[in-house]
């Protein structure tokens, strides 16, 4: 009770709490009522109160702690701090960049793929059709060339009803050689698809890719497995462009996501996040983080800009 009272510059020296005061600021400018994320504080839980990651707990507008409800969990951290992917998820990111301007980023890490289907033909909501999910070749006749599986059988089959690969004579011929992407090549050539090594497929992606080819293809097999059908994402940027409508290669929808694959351990920069995460607004997709290690499990992650 005795000790001095802190002025307002005094206060940020020597609490470092710039960021922190800037959020607080906007959010409360904004007509929210927030408490600093700390234990016993009014209106935060144990839960909200453990999270180190957290920084504010944010109320609906028109209501406080008494209503025990919260809207937002806010994390804080400036432009250059290096934030693991692993903290993320059920939290907003309020990124404050080096002239004080504010950006928020809601993130998921249970993001819906592959559920928000139509349910057409009276299948289950965000499932491929049996005929695409099944029924495929087997040990088509294909040649492993430099980047690249082509094969020359089965090619209408593959691409009309199952949508895999592109035509070698470009996207307007009707017939013709098959190109796979070695992803794909990997994946079908796994499953007796295609009568290639496949082990020879993974090795020629590995020169290329090094481990994070086996991530790719771990994540693209479990896009499949949802019932999506992914391609490849480079105009994007990113590793795949998500498809979840689709009964034949002239029936696609427009693609709801972008993928990104990095390693469990990924770190974003906050710049480089916020380029991602522009882009895929800018084109009308959602943009997921795919992290796994090469044969493990896959944290699904999405990112999204919010205003509060």
């Amino acid at each position: 009770g005795d000790a001095p009272r802190l002025g307002f510059r005094e206060f940020l020296v020597k609490t470092g709490a710039t960021l922190r005061f800037a959020v607080y600021k906007d959010l409360r400018d904004r007509g929210f009522y927030l408490s600093p994320a700390r234990k016993d504080w009014p209106g935060v839980d144990d839960a909200v109160a453990g999270d180190t990651g957290i920084d504010f707990a944010v109320y609906p507008r028109g209501k406080g702690p008494w209503d025990d409800e919260v809207a937002y969990r806010i994390r804080v951290a400036g432009e250059r701090e290096r934030i693991s992917a692993a903290s993320l998820g059920d939290v907003v990111l309020a990124i404050v960049d080096e002239d004080g301007d504010l950006t928020y980023f809601e993130t998921d890490g249970d993001p819906a793929i592959g559920e928000e289907g139509s349910g057409e033909d009276g299948r289950e909501p965000g499932t491929l059709p049996s005929r695409v999910e099944a029924d495929l070749p087997s040990s088509v006749e294909a040649d492993l060339l430099d980047d690249r599986v082509v094969c020359y059988e089965a090619a209408e089959e593959l691409y009309e009803d199952h949508f895999y690969g592109q035509r070698l004579f470009g996207r307007n011929a009707e017939s013709g050689p098959l190109q796979l992407s070695l992803v794909e090549g990997a994946y079908l050539a796994q499953r007796g698809v295609v009568d290639v090594d496949p082990d020879a497929v993974v090795a020629l992606g590995r020169d290329v890719e090094g481990e994070r080819f086996d991530r790719r293809l771990r994540t693209y097999a479990a896009l499949r497995d949802r019932g999506v059908v992914p391609k490849s994402g480079f105009k994007f940027g990113s590793d795949f462009r998500v498809y979840e409508e689709f009964t034949d290669v002239d029936s696609l929808s427009h693609s709801t996501d972008l993928v990104r694959v990095g390693a469990p351990n990924h770190a974003f920069y906050p710049r480089d996040l916020s380029l991602d995460v522009r882009l895929a607004g800018g084109v009308r997709k959602r943009m997921v983080f795919a992290l796994t290690a090469a044969n493990g499990e896959i944290d699904w992650l999405s990112v999204a800009r919010v205003t509060p």
